[in-house]
């Protein structure tokens, strides 16, 4: 869902990809909202019905958060869709890209907001896999894993290993209702799910700051 970069350019190859601005930031500042956001551009084009039948909640409220959702322009109405009395929506971009540093800075509350929705958006999938396993078929259940690698690194080093996650992945058939029509038989939807946290180690502040360790103090004169 949020990809990070240094520049604040859209990727290269992703003419699809919103750039997220202050609006958009504070749009998808909602966990449901991301969630509305993460189907439409899954399963392709619905209502506001469908939207709510799979999220649990009511039309009205989904019907809502669309609307706050084009309002940023993140969705838009699918007017070759519907009648009078049903309203499709659709999503504008295949991706969301949040790099501006300034923005976080300004607005940490609102960033913190989007983030955490989007770390619960990967944990309900990360939940939904689970209680699915095992009714999977065999052959699926074996590609299933959950792994941590503990790494120490620079941040130059980490901002090259994203890059080379990013780019392994792209090799791969992308999950687009498009893609698949055309992808060969036997292929399914997997979700690639990347988390790299830093973890600073930050000294611990002495109990009384007026004591200096023995081994450590300078030699009185």
């Amino acid at each position: 869902m949020t990809e990070a970069d240094a520049t604040p350019q859209r990727p290269n190859g992703h003419q699809d990809t919103v750039v997220l601005d202050a609006k958009g930031l504070r749009a998808l500042a909602h966990p449901l909202r991301v969630r509305l956001v993460g189907l439409l551009r899954k399963h392709g084009p619905s209502t506001a019905t469908r939207l709510a039948e799979r999220l649990e909640i009511n039309s009205g409220t989904a019907s809502y958060h669309l609307r706050q959702l084009a309002g940023a322009g993140l969705v838009e109405e699918d007017t070759g869709r519907g009648n009078a009395r049903e309203r499709w929506w659709r999503s504008v971009h295949r991706r969301t890209w949040f790099n501006d540093r300034d923005l976080a800075e300004r607005e940490p509350e609102t960033t913190l907001v989007y983030l955490r929705s989007v770390a619960a958006t990967y944990t309900a999938r990360t939940e939904r896999a689970l209680n699915e396993l095992q009714t999977m078929p065999r052959v699926w259940r074996d590609t299933f894993d959950i792994s941590d690698w503990g790494l120490r690194l620079t941040p130059e080093e980490a901002a090259d290993l994203y890059e080379e996650l990013r780019g392994v992945v792209s090799r791969y058939r992308q999950d687009t209702p498009e893609a698949a029509v055309s992808a060969p038989e036997g292929a399914e939807r997997f979700s690639v799910i990347t988390h790299l946290l830093p973890e600073p180690e930050v000294p611990s502040p002495s109990a009384d700051p007026s004591e200096t360790d023995e081994a450590t103090a300078p030699e009185k004169p």
